[in-house]
């Protein structure tokens, strides 16, 4: 696809979704909606690293927990402005991708799924027992909303729209670096590191950088989440979720960067139906149990009967 066709059926999709407020008055739709596209963002950068670069994060809810809570404790405790805020959380999502992926981006396969998994472990221990500066397990309350002037982000409608707004761009500008010399690049370091590294690309910088990407704009969904909810705490940025934003990018594509709305949309539509039947028919547990079982299921059934994910389908011949 062409830049110019790409930014065009980017530019319709947000035109559709800006209209949608009009359209549907349910509150728990436009919700459901912002949270697809939170979680479309995080998985967007989990989907250049694992789809282009060819790695495994296992680690990726340690970012999304620190946009979160640097927006959090820079806006409450700070009184800092939420757009300054915001920026600095993509930032600091970046440089910490960056020193993290330093020392671990030498290894590959297990062992760097592994060593991301350290990390976000690390993150969440830090986030419980620093309770000087995180709240600890109750967390932060009282984060403000974003506001433009009198303009203030309080409603589902307006984070409906600056939500997609931001991943649409970055879908653009994602959409433009796979296109370029980099994104070949990238590419011939998912089919062959060893061949890649003759051919002279350098593939530890070249991983490095998509690694510090993918933890800015996923540290950028944290901070949108902190400003959307105006409340945080360290339950929802543990393990589970990193394996939901791999199931994620698996179940719509590793490949593709519409794979990752497609997988983001079909998470969040199945962890809520779960929140809502399995208490129903399990009264003792809650559905947190029982979600990490079935994403592992989806995973293997998606690894082999469907392993291009759902946006492969289109590649399918009868």
């Amino acid at each position: 696809m062409s830049a110019r066709r790409r930014w065009a059926v980017l530019a319709a999709v947000g035109a559709g979704l800006a209209a949608l407020p009009w359209l549907v008055a349910s509150g728990y739709v436009l919700g459901t909606l912002v949270f697809i596209g939170l979680n479309a963002l995080a998985a967007l950068g989990l989907s250049l690293v694992m789809g282009y670069a060819g790695q495994v994060s296992l680690g990726q809810a340690a970012f999304l927990a620190l946009g979160a809570y640097v927006s959090g404790v820079l806006t409450t405790t700070g009184g800092w402005n939420g757009w300054a805020a915001l920026a600095v959380a993509f930032v600091a999502g970046t440089l910490t991708a960056l020193l993290v992926g330093l020392p671990i981006f030498r290894l590959s396969g297990l062992l760097l799924a592994m060593a991301t998994l350290g990390f976000g472990i690390i993150v969440y221990y830090v986030l419980v027992n620093w309770s000087a500066v995180t709240g600890g397990p109750s967390g932060l309350t009282g984060i403000p909303p974003l506001r433009v002037g009198r303009f203030a982000f309080t409603t589902d409608a307006r984070m409906l729209w600056l939500t997609w707004a931001c991943l649409l761009v970055a879908m653009g500008l994602a959409g433009n670096l796979v296109d370029s010399r980099i994104g070949r690049a990238l590419r011939a370091i998912h089919g062959n590191e060893a061949a890649a590294q003759a051919a002279g690309i350098d593939v530890t910088r070249l991983k490095l950088g998509v690694f510090a990407l993918a933890g800015g704009l996923t540290a950028l969904a944290g901070s949108l989440y902190a400003h959307y909810l105006t409340v945080i705490n360290p339950s929802p940025f543990g393990f589970v979720y990193s394996v939901e934003l791999v199931v994620m990018v698996v179940l719509g594509g590793v490949s593709s960067l519409w794979g990752a709305v497609l997988g983001a949309a079909i998470v969040v539509v199945l962890v809520e139906g779960l929140r809502s039947l399995l208490p129903r028919v399990a009264a003792t547990h809650g559905a947190a149990e029982y979600e990490i079982i079935l994403f592992g299921l989806a995973l293997m059934a998606f690894m082999v009967f469907l392993p291009r994910g759902l946006s492969g389908l289109r590649h399918s011949r009868p």
